[in-house]
């Protein structure tokens, strides 16, 4: 491998999972891997797993991350707190910050901490001195009334500890769109969709070869934040909330009064439902239990908030829908600690409940085409990345709209990685970086 000084690092830290990647000056690229057990991972799950500890005296909290994390999760040998999903919480000026035993996280702490595992995990491969450092950014970031600022700010912030001060910052969908070009022969003009767990994000790119060197033209973006999670929140609030108590009732001061919407709401972020546990919501379910008119599916939920069962139940949402990109019905089922879900879904249900969903994610392509100045008609390539693009509903979209044989895709989770790193070995990398 060529002298670190010489190599790019190309970040995709994601929703659900981070990919780094390392290009060298010859153009060579290739993702850092992970020893995990037996396996060989390019693919680090973005949570975060922090535990008590003694030594001595006292309690010392350790953390890790990635699959690591999952295993401190899932052994429970100490108390805990599991974090993931945390990436949709970097543009919220409400999210100020999470008390994790005795100390304050703000968002930049947890990144810092996640990538320091990361590091620790990566080996001598990942060396913040390489030539370049670029890290991808959605074109929207996730959450109502994003602040793009504040989120880049928290970026700056988290690589900086970690001596990135330097990275540049490139929209996701453009490293995605990089990945793709190596194989271009001539010029196109390319439409990138990523589909990310917390955000769609589109890109139309020029693309042009001239003696032998790419050249990139960038002419329209556009995102949304709402992408795969979303489309699992819809089958969490059709199928799984109504049996947890949502639309039960209650008795307070001698009335009947309906069980507040706003605590299924959680579920919509996976990294939510997992503070519920260290918040006062726990103790105002335990409340509303006592007074419910059906009080055994609240206290399901309440099951799944103390065992922290959140993660098991995202594993079995995300497996029904990712069986309803290939089947017309799956049959969902959960269970532990005595909560046990079971329902059919088809995918006429399933796309019924997303369509008003799949409508935005739509006017975003839209925008993003009207930004660039051009019409369908004119794109030659789509390249699908991420997912939520095996979505049978999603690739209708873009078939509608481009016709199926433009439409390619490439791996789901490492191409924007790949992309990032090889635009920190261009001429100019600077140009494609976002400003604020």
């Amino acid at each position: 491998m060529p002298p670190s000084h010489d190599l790019s690092i190309g970040i995709d830290f994601g929703t659900s999972n981070t990919v780094v990647a390392i290009a060298g000056p010859d153009g060579h690229v290739e993702a850092l891997t992970f020893e995990h057990g037996s396996e060989r991972l390019k693919v680090y799950v973005t949570a975060l797993c922090f535990w008590d500890e003694r030594h001595g005296n006292g309690l010392r909290t350790q953390v890790e991350g990635g699959p690591w994390a999952i295993d401190q999760f899932l052994e429970g040998l100490h108390a805990h707190r599991f974090i993931q999903s945390f990436k949709t919480f970097a543009a919220s000026a409400t999210f100020k910050e999470t008390r994790i035993f005795r100390e304050r996280y703000a968002f930049e702490d947890l990144l810092s901490a996640f990538l320091r595992t990361l590091m620790r995990h990566g080996g001598s491969h990942l060396d913040w001195g390489a030539r370049n450092v670029v890290v991808g950014r959605p074109v929207q970031f996730a959450g109502y009334n994003p602040d793009d600022d504040l989120a880049m700010q928290r970026y700056r912030t988290a690589f900086g500890r970690l001596g990135a001060e330097q990275a540049r910052y490139v929209y996701e969908p453009v490293g995605a769109a990089f990945f793709y070009a190596r194989q271009l022969d001539h010029d196109s003009t390319v439409l990138v969709a990523d589909f990310g767990g917390g955000t769609s994000d589109f890109s139309v790119m020029r693309f042009s070869k001239a003696g032998g060197v790419l050249r990139a033209e960038p002419l329209g973006h556009s995102g949304i934040g709402l992408a795969g999670d979303a489309f699992d929140y819809r089958i969490v609030d059709k199928v799984v909330s109504p049996r947890l108590g949502k639309g039960g009732q209650y008795r307070s001061m001698g009335k009947i009064l309906s069980i507040p919407n706003h605590y299924y709401a959680n579920f919509a972020r996976w990294n939510q439902l997992a503070m519920m546990k260290g918040s006062g919501d726990l103790k105002e379910l335990r409340e509303l239990a006592r007074t419910a008119l059906e009080p055994e599916p609240l206290e399901k939920f309440i099951d799944i908030i103390e065992y922290d069962l959140g993660f098991a139940l995202y594993r079995a949402v995300s497996s029904a829908k990712v069986a309803l990109s290939s089947t017309e019905e799956t049959d969902f089922r959960f269970q532990g600690e005595g909560v046990d879900i079971q329902a059919k879904i088809t995918r006429a249900d399933f796309e019924g409940w997303i369509a008003e969903d799949v409508d935005r994610i739509a006017g975003t392509v839209d925008e993003a085409l009207s930004r660039a100045g051009v019409k369908p008609g004119e794109i030659e390539r789509v390249f699908l990345t991420g997912g939520t693009s095996f979505v049978p509903a999603i690739r209708r979209l873009f078939v509608d709209r481009f016709g199926e044989t433009r439409l390619t895709s490439a791996d789901q989770f490492e191409s924007i990685a790949y992309g990032l790193a090889l635009i920190g070995q261009t001429e100019a990398p600077e140009r494609w970086a976002v400003t604020n």
